[in-house]
């Protein structure tokens, strides 16, 4: 596994998906009153949290694509 997440898309990444995963919690823009859309919300924010931590994004394999610098 290539490393190709970046530090500035590392941090872009992670607070998105903070702010995705305490949406429902904390009722912003009343996500938590249709609870599919907070399970999306929180889905996608764990999967933006979890590329931050490993420093690793499937889809940017898939693309050939990498943010870091080599």
């Amino acid at each position: 596994m290539n490393i190709n997440v970046g530090a500035a898309d590392r941090v872009i990444r992670f607070v998105l998906g903070t702010g995705l995963i305490l949406a429902p919690v904390s009722d912003v823009f009343g996500i938590a009153l249709s609870l599919p859309a907070a399970v999306v919300c929180v889905l996608i924010g764990i999967v933006l949290v979890a590329t931050a931590f490993l420093r690793f994004c499937p889809l940017y394999r898939a693309l050939g694509a990498s943010t870091c610098r080599r």
